[in-house]
């Protein structure tokens, strides 16, 4: 347990930044669900309306530090590169 007061607020400051943190991570979650899912029904409009929704809170949560600037990166690149896939005719 934390002896100073120093030591106390630091515990309140995570727990509040946790809780932040916490709910930014689930709802880029959702995003990216909404985009595998649409992907999933073979909606190409829906899917590509979905992708150009995620991204900003994808980069959102990189830059608030919630998930790393190369994983949002490379989440958006394969996302995009499987809408484009079901974008293009089937040969």
């Amino acid at each position: 347990m934390a002896n100073t007061t120093s030591a106390k607020k630091a515990t309140r400051k995570i727990a509040r930044r946790t809780a932040i943190n916490k709910s930014r991570r689930s709802r880029v979650r959702n995003f990216v669900r909404k985009v595998e899912e649409a992907i999933a029904s073979g909606d190409v409009t829906l899917a590509a309306e979905a992708l150009r929704a995620a991204q900003p809170e994808l980069h959102r949560a990189a830059s608030k530090g919630v998930i790393h600037a190369n994983t949002v990166s490379r989440k958006i690149s394969r996302l995009a590169g499987r809408v484009k896939a079901l974008a293009a005719p089937a040969a």
